[in-house]
């Protein structure tokens, strides 16, 4: 009888997080707002976006409403879609491969889309044809298919998740990856772009949200919410996913066309969010694990908490980004990486511990 109570409680604990979390997130959507490089009054910022949203008349300082609406509002949202879709791509991976190590920027998925997106912009590959997120897009696909191939060839499998051994020779060959299209990039670079575009992506590779405006908007934030649809749909085949594809394929799952889907979803949103923002890395490693210890590993919880919770972290990583050093703004990927690198060290500590 008490370990029943017991049972109640948590569940009910892990399904109040879930709904105490929205209401942070626009508290933190508010925060990326009002804090930056220039000190604003939060009764600006609200009136502001009362002007904005509700058709109001607050008198309020034209530099002040640009800033807040065309550029630190825009930025925050960014930024809640990108943590948002890279959490979820961690999330699809480690189901999908059952590796704890498993993530977008890990498995050379990032790295190929940055090599995509800077072969469009700077080598001019195409010649016009594609625009910035398709060679992206074309980019993170050829980096995962060639990461299958090489575990493939390595005796590892094609990402079935049959064994421990197959899973490991595809993060390997996610790390080989990495490394061949982090070279791939910085060769184009040094090949055909200028001193000062050299300088610019350079900044952008280690992720910069300082180019985002309402455009980049309207692509994120649809493409953020349809991954969260697709792996929502998708929730019970990723629970049976952890225990294998053999499993998945006994429960009824078609598990070439479902794979196949998840692993499309995973490349386009990162795709997606590297053109806009560069390669940030640890979201999509470090969010989802933290969310398992408060939620569970259920993804009917696990989907949404990680996409929320991604959304916040990157948010509050912006913030830190504008702040931490005065008068100079740094990348984000080095903010996440401060972050995420010991709370994955403590994550990490904590599940050797209580097993």
């Amino acid at each position: 009888m008490e370990t029943a109570l017991t049972l109640q409680r948590t569940r009910s604990l892990r399904w109040r997080w879930l709904w105490l979390t929205p209401p942070v997130l626009f508290a933190a959507l508010i925060a990326g707002t009002a804090i930056g490089e220039t000190s604003i009054s939060m009764d600006t910022v609200l009136k502001v976006l009362a002007n904005q949203l509700l058709g109001a008349d607050y008198a309020v300082d034209r530099i002040d409403a640009g800033i807040i609406w065309n550029y630190r509002l825009s930025r925050a949202i960014v930024a809640a879609s990108c943590g948002a879709g890279l959490a979820l791509a961690g999330v699809v991976l480690q189901a999908l491969l059952r590796n704890p190590l498993a993530d977008p920027y890990l498995m050379g998925i990032s790295a190929g889309a940055s090599t995509g997106a800077v072969g469009v912009t700077v080598a001019g590959i195409g010649a016009g044809a594609f625009s910035l997120s398709a060679g992206a897009f074309a980019g993170a696909g050829l980096a995962f298919g060639l990461v299958v191939l090489l575990a493939q060839a390595a005796g590892g499998g094609s990402c079935n998740g049959r064994s421990a051994q197959a899973s490991g020779a595809i993060i390997l060959a996610g790390i080989a990856g990495s490394q061949l299209f982090n070279a791939l990039t910085a060769f184009i670079i040094a090949r055909s772009a200028s001193a000062e575009q050299a300088r610019s992506i350079m900044f952008w590779l280690l992720g910069n949200l300082s180019g985002v405006r309402w455009d980049d908007v309207v692509l994120a934030v649809p493409v953020s919410l349809a991954g969260l649809l697709v792996c929502l749909w998708h929730r019970r085949a990723l629970d049976v996913f952890t225990f294998g594809a053999d499993s998945a394929a006994s429960m009824g799952i078609a598990v070439r066309p479902v794979r196949g889907i998840l692993i499309a979803c995973v490349a386009l949103v990162t795709a997606v969010m590297v053109s806009m923002v560069g390669a940030i890395g640890f979201v999509g490693l470090v969010i989802p694990h933290a969310m398992r210890f408060i939620v569970g590993s259920r993804h009917t919880r696990l989907v949404p908490a990680s996409a929320l919770a991604g959304a916040v972290f990157l948010i509050g990583s912006d913030i830190l980004s504008r702040i931490l050093v005065p008068g100079q703004v740094l990348p984000i990927g080095v903010i996440t990486s401060l972050i995420g690198a010991p709370t994955f060290a403590l994550i990490m500590i904590r599940g050797m511990r209580a097993r």
